[in-house]
């Protein structure tokens, strides 16, 4: 997932879809420590969308910090 799409995400939006990359990346987890996991790369593209959409969220949360 690009950055440009998740800050296009509102804020509820984009919590949803740190919650839903988590549960996926726990699931790639099971999935590889059972052998089961096809693509390991996987793991490591999620663990990139997850910070890119936290850092969103930070970026946010620190604009929202310098209006006040």
């Amino acid at each position: 997932m690009k950055i440009e799409e998740l800050r296009k995400l509102s804020d509820a939006d984009l919590a949803n879809k740190v919650s839903e990359l988590k549960a996926n990346l726990m699931t790639l987890r099971f999935q590889a420590k059972a052998g089961q996991l096809d693509n390991g790369r996987e793991l490591h593209d999620v663990r990139k969308d997850i910070a890119r959409a936290l850092t969103v969220a930070s970026e946010r949360k620190i604009a929202k910090k310098e209006a006040k």
